[in-house]
């Protein structure tokens, strides 16, 4: 599971909020409420953040493996 608690640590980081993120870099309240709910958004959209954020993509996501895998290899 990919998980989005780097991205908001890195926000409050910068002192940047949602807000900022839609009016000033428009950034779509579609992606921030994506994100809250932890659904997937596109690497260009994570690209675009680590550019206003200035951080790396490790700063934004972070992977939390499952309990089980849902198939072997």
């Amino acid at each position: 599971m990919i998980s989005y608690a780097p991205f908001w640590n890195t926000l409050k980081e910068k002192n940047m909020t949602t807000y900022t993120l839609i009016n000033k870099y428009h950034i779509s309240s579609a992606t921030i409420d994506r994100i809250k709910k932890g659904k997937g958004i596109t690497t260009m959209k994570l690209d675009d953040f680590c550019r206003i954020l200035q951080c790396r993509i490790e700063d934004l996501v972070e992977y939390l493996p499952d309990a089980e895998p849902p198939f072997s290899l």
